[in-house]
């Protein structure tokens, strides 16, 4: 599983998974995200804006795990 830092207190899915490189661009996002090839937390997940927070699970098809980490610098 990957580490994907953010500086935030949470990152939106669409963004998420463009800064763990998974998709280049929102609307690769969308249609990752509609075709429910993403789980959050073991579940899938067909918001976009879904908020998610440090600790979270993201899983995308192909692509692998990613664990989101908040900086300590936030």
């Amino acid at each position: 599983m990957q580490s994907v830092q953010i500086s935030s207190e949470y990152i939106k899915l669409d963004q998420f998974l463009k800064l763990a490189d998974c998709i280049s661009t929102g609307g690769m996002a969308k249609a990752l995200i509609q075709d429910g090839a993403v789980k959050v937390n073991g579940e899938a997940e067909l918001r976009r804006g879904r908020k998610l927070y440090n600790g979270d699970v993201v899983e995308v098809e192909d692509a692998g795990a990613f664990q989101v980490v908040r900086s300590e610098e936030a």
